[in-house]
């Protein structure tokens, strides 16, 4: 088997790094070392064709051969190496693609049918972003568990049927039938007023961006069944109040992300009006077969049985294909997304972006970019985006017309595997994993990415660690190092803990915080906003059987963090490292840095300054 060397992640091999634009020059080179002349080809296949393009290699030196391509349609590729050569006065032939877990990297070399093909992202547009997200630390809300803003307290628009905790130290708690649904929704009282009487807090934790859970009308304490898209849910606060809150908001020098909610609404909605709560011309679909929401929903026995939201009754599906329902969401002038930016919202995340059509993506895209000022638009998507299926269609997110991010659930799994699971994954598949998401990305996208380690989906991280905050501490330095917008979600700064949903949205412990864990975050928070490394800086991964390095450089500033992963203590000076794709030589630096250093197990080491 002749010695065949490639690596996606080094510029010998493959430059530029990454993914590449529509007509974008990229030129690949493999090492094939032989005595025989072979031949080498690049097999490329872009996704969804049957055949693949054969492109010639030609020979440039000491057995490396070469080729340059560009691509004249965006989507996604796959390509590997085939080398024919003559071996033992027989012709052999050998193909090279990735490695068996698919990432990107260094490969193997195959002699048959079991070839793993390396990814190739080509993009139609780079997208961009507000300036005052890139390089910024944002922070999830959950609003009914905040603050409550109101004079002593008082809750106000209380709803039918619910319960309200008796102090705000009580556990969250579902009140379930016997199939298990919820009967009595529960709610503690937070509120947008509570929200804007936090500010001087989050301004001082040095927060740039709010993201909120649904704040529109519902029935329930998550908001995620609107019954009206148009306005405020009264238990938060009134129309006025979320000016308010806007206004201050900016004011500091913040801004705001709603949750838009558009793949379903609730079963009570005005749009469906299941138990007949909304009288008048515009009754509901299940109401009235007349109704001018009829068209919205699909029915199969009217009216109880529709389309629903995995299947969850209370949650029916909305026919994004339906003219009417896009005009009323983002098409025309007086559209849901068109009311709420124009009031001054800064930004969307769009919950189960898998669950919507790309065109209604890019009709939102389209409405926000219509906006003077610069507006963002997340997506809730827990996989790679770049080549991620959704009801047996590949979707298209990073390739520049729909979404300027998506939240990175993968880079917790990968920090969640480190710090737990590193026993039984090593630490180098952990830093191929996300070395090959930072290469399946356009560079904008990737650093567009909203990271979090806890949202309202998941365990509150403390809890997913074990309540170990040696962990919690390496958890949050991990966070901040990687590239992307940090993003805490409220409370664990404090020191929640909590399991899944109900017990991961308990109230915000105000004056009962970890105040250790509370100033290590805000460190960080800091940090990152004065470390032009860890805002704009480019990655590189390293590290060995004990120690996991991300490093971040730009042309004149580097930092990295060195995280101990084993149960002993370690001297930095006597460990041997190695870095996926150090182009720069940057390690030496690392090297040098931490020869006199030792850390306890799960202890970081983080330094920065001027690239040498």
């Amino acid at each position: 088997m002749p010695n065949i060397h490639y690596n996606s992640w080094i510029a010998r091999y493959k430059r530029p790094f990454g993914a590449i634009a529509k007509d974008q020059a990229v030129t690949f080179g493999i090492a094939v070392a032989s005595q025989t002349n072979p031949q080498v080809e690049l097999l490329l296949r872009k996704d969804g064709e049957m055949s693949a393009t054969s492109y010639q290699m030609t020979y440039k030196e000491a057995d490396f051969y070469q080729v340059t391509l560009s691509l004249e349609q965006a989507g996604l590729y796959y390509y590997y190496f085939k080398i024919e050569l003559d071996e033992n006065g027989q012709r052999a032939c050998y193909f090279y693609g990735a490695d068996y877990d698919g990432y990107g990297g260094p490969g193997r070399v195959s002699a048959g049918d079991n070839i793993t093909a390396y990814q190739l992202t080509c993009y139609q547009n780079e997208v961009t972003a507000p300036k005052w997200y890139q390089g910024g630390v944002c922070y999830q809300i959950f609003p009914d568990r905040f603050y409550n803003g109101n004079p002593n307290q008082e809750i106000t628009g209380k709803k039918k049927n619910s319960f309200i905790y008796a102090t705000l130290e009580d556990t969250p708690y579902y009140i379930k039938d016997a199939k298990g649904e919820v009967v009595r929704w529960d709610f503690f009282g937070g509120n947008l007023k509570g929200i804007k009487a936090k500010i001087p807090y989050l301004k001082e934790l040095g927060i740039r961006g709010l993201y909120l859970n649904p704040i529109f009308l519902a029935t329930t304490n998550h908001r995620y069944d609107t019954n009206d898209f148009m306005e405020i849910d009264p238990m938060l606060g009134t129309s006025a109040d979320f000016k308010d809150l806007l206004d201050e908001l900016h004011r500091n020098g913040m801004y705001l992300i709603l949750d838009g909610v558009f793949n379903h609404v609730g079963k009570d909605s005005k749009y469906f009006n299941a138990r007949k709560l909304y009288y008048g011309a515009d009754q509901g679909a299940a109401q009235n077969e007349n109704s001018p929401y009829y068209s919205w929903f699909k029915f199969t026995h009217y009216p109880d049985e529709y389309a629903s939201w995995w299947g969850v009754k209370d949650l029916p599906e909305v026919d994004k294909a339906n003219p009417n329902y896009q005009a009323y969401i983002y098409g025309a002038k007086d559209s849901v997304i068109s009311k709420w930016t124009n009031l001054g919202v800064d930004g969307w995340r769009l919950d189960v972006a898998d669950e919507l059509p790309e065109y209604f993506i890019e009709g939102i895209r389209k409405n926000l970019d219509g906006f003077a000022n610069e507006k963002l638009l997340l997506g809730e998507v827990w996989e790679d985006a770049s080549n991620k299926i959704a009801h047996e269609a590949r979707r298209h997110y990073v390739e520049g017309s729909e979404l300027d991010g998506v939240m990175n659930y993968p880079l917790r799994k990968c920090i969640l595997d480190l710090l737990i699971n590193s026993h039984q994954r090593p630490i180098w598949s952990v830093a191929r994993e996300l070395m090959s998401l930072r290469e399946n990305y356009p560079r904008t996208f990737f650093f567009n990415a909203l990271n979090n380690l806890g949202t309202h989906d998941t365990e509150r991280i403390l809890t997913a660690l074990g309540n170990d905050e040696r962990k919690l501490i390496a958890a949050y330095g991990l966070l901040f190092m990687f590239p992307g917008v940090p993003c805490i979600y409220y409370g664990d700064e404090a020191g929640l803990t909590g399991g899944k949903d109900p017990l991961n949205r308990a109230f915000f412990p105000w004056g009962r915080e970890n105040l250790t864990i509370q100033k290590l975050v805000k460190k960080w928070v800091h940090r990152h906003n004065d470390s032009e490394a860890l805002q704009k800086g480019e990655l590189i991964i390293g590290g060995n059987d004990n120690c996991f390095i991300i490093l971040r450089y730009t042309e004149t500033k580097l930092a990295f963090y060195v995280l101990n992963l084993s149960q002993q203590t370690i001297d930095l000076g006597q460990e041997s490292f190695a870095f996926d794709h150090d182009n720069h030589n940057l390690g030496e630096t690392v090297v040098k840095q931490v020869a006199t250093t030792q850390l306890q197990p799960f202890e970081g080491y983080f330094w920065q300054g001027n690239r040498s």
